[in-house]
């Protein structure tokens, strides 16, 4: 049950809100309130989702309320957190109780160290200081570099309140402790060296200085490999010939970073030569086994991912290795199963269960659509969320839709096809991207490099989660 204190609060809510401001005739700053001492005693976090919605605590994170509890709050002009000057609102001020929202432009690692820590009260003619400990916002995780690393290789994970990092618990409980480097200054990252030993697949868990931060379960994930190339899963060929678009066994490459084995040369030698010409559909194309094959029935991966789960918590991924820039011109067509055209993202194919991988095509300073050369460091992973391809993109966007596409929708769809092959393949055809009433157009041209590598189909979990400061809350949720 919310405590009396809370119910005050909400009630407060109602009121008119006013701006901070200093009137003569305002009983709020008359002269016994202006040298009334404010004193905090406690601090309380304010939050309705909690199932502590008003609960005591040692330390707060920028972007949180909290109320200060104690005494001689009437008649405050300023609130000062960490040197910065923090709007409050006169509505939510009685004499024994206040609040504050904790601004996210507050400096924390960088805020002045006699002013870090501190709330300080400031009246016309008296102050009081809180000590009190601000955290920057909850560590969060965006991307990682790369999820299938090998043993010896230094994986960067990106997000942000990433400061300070100084443990990360990898699957199966193995710890890292050293050669662990942070960005301190901004936190958008930190990153450790893979260690040998690692055989599970699952989260990484890092301890920061903003607390505990975790990346989905898709870490050295194997669980659902679709196709690898040296063993796991099945590739499909039929018509080869030597100018056609069919990969086969003998189209396969040698990682080049002596990591992975073989691996699919996207681009093979035998059509780079002689370059590939602007305009052309179908450049090549990369087949897993189609229907008599028992794994392209992803039934199998119920057993780790629930058939009911949300498209937008699963995703597709595989590495990508591009040693020098693509730019200008080329697209990586991906299809759930073979029943296009491979035509490219200006074809019908962008209305099915397709995506339209272009890493080169990126934004300019203005927002609008514009060729950013692309390259890797090596092997990268790429994430793509199955909510994203466009057949089911389509359907979330659709604000009316009552019912959003789950696993179970991507399963059926492939093993009631009439091939369920599941493949990606080159295509050199022009682009026009839309924006408001803007074209952009991206005219092909002859494609005669780089080489470009792609390995380790897979479909893994992509659900993201926020460390409760507070357990309790994560098990109401």
């Amino acid at each position: 049950m919310k405590s009396l204190k809370y119910i005050w609060l909400s009630a407060l809510a109602v009121l008119s809100i006013g701006m901070v401001a200093c009137n003569d005739d305002d009983p709020y700053f008359d002269e016994d309130n202006a040298k009334t001492t404010p004193v905090v005693n406690k601090v309380y976090l304010e939050d309705v989702k909690s199932s502590v919605p008003d609960r005591e605590v040692t330390y707060a994170r920028l972007g949180q309320m909290i109320r200060l509890e104690g005494s001689g709050f009437i008649g405050i002009k300023n609130v000062y957190v960490n040197g910065y000057d923090t709007y409050f609102n006169r509505a939510y001020v009685s004499d024994n109780s206040m609040l504050v929202t904790l601004n996210a432009k507050t400096p924390v690692a960088d805020a002045d160290p006699e002013e870090r820590n501190i709330i300080r009260l400031v009246k016309d003619g008296a102050e009081g200081v809180c000590e009190f400990e601000i955290r920057a916002a909850s560590p969060s995780v965006t991307s990682v570099s790369n999820t299938l690393p090998v043993a010896g290789e230094r994986v960067v994970v990106f997000g942000g309140s990433l400061q300070e990092v100084s443990k990360v618990t990898l699957p199966g409980g193995v710890e890292v402790t050293e050669g662990i480097t942070s960005d301190n200054e901004d936190g958008e990252w930190f990153s450790f060296v893979m260690p040998s030993g690692v055989t599970e697949g699952g989260a990484i868990v890092a301890v920061g200085a903003n607390g505990i931060a975790q990346t989905p379960d898709y870490f050295n994930n194997r669980n659902c490999m679709i196709l690898d190339f040296d063993g796991a899963g099945t590739q499909g060929y039929w018509s080869w010939k030597e100018d056609g678009s069919m990969i086969n066994a003998d189209d396969l490459a040698d990682d080049p970073e002596g990591k992975y084995g073989k691996c699919w040369q996207v681009v093979p030698d035998r059509l780079l030569a002689a370059g590939v010409p602007s305009g052309k559909p179908r450049v090549t194309e990369c087949w897993t086994a189609g229907n008599d094959d028992t794994l392209d029935d992803w039934t199998r991966m119920t057993q780790y991912i629930a058939p009911e789960t949300s498209l937008t918590k699963v995703a597709l991924q595989f590495e990508i290795n591009v040693p020098e820039p693509w730019e200008t011109t080329g697209q990586i067509e991906i299809a759930l199963i073979n029943n296009y055209n491979w035509a490219g993202y200006g074809s019908d194919d962008r209305y099915g269960a397709t995506y339209f991988y272009i890493p080169w095509l990126g934004t300019d300073a203005e927002g609008n659509p514009a060729n950013i050369p692309f390259k890797t460091d090596g092997w990268q992973t790429v994430t793509i969320p199955l909510s994203e391809l466009n057949k089911y993109k389509t359907i979330f966007n659709d604000s009316e839709a009552a019912v959003k596409p789950v696993f179970q929708d991507v399963i059926d769809e492939r093993n009631n096809s009439s091939y369920r092959n599941f493949g990606m393949g080159f295509v050199n055809s022009d682009i026009e991207i839309a924006k408001g009433s803007d074209t952009f157009k991206f005219k092909s041209t002859a494609f005669n490099g780089p080489k470009m590598y792609v390995d380790n189909w897979r479909i893994v979990p992509y659900e993201f989660v926020v460390i409760s400061d507070y357990p309790e809350d994560e098990e109401a949720e």
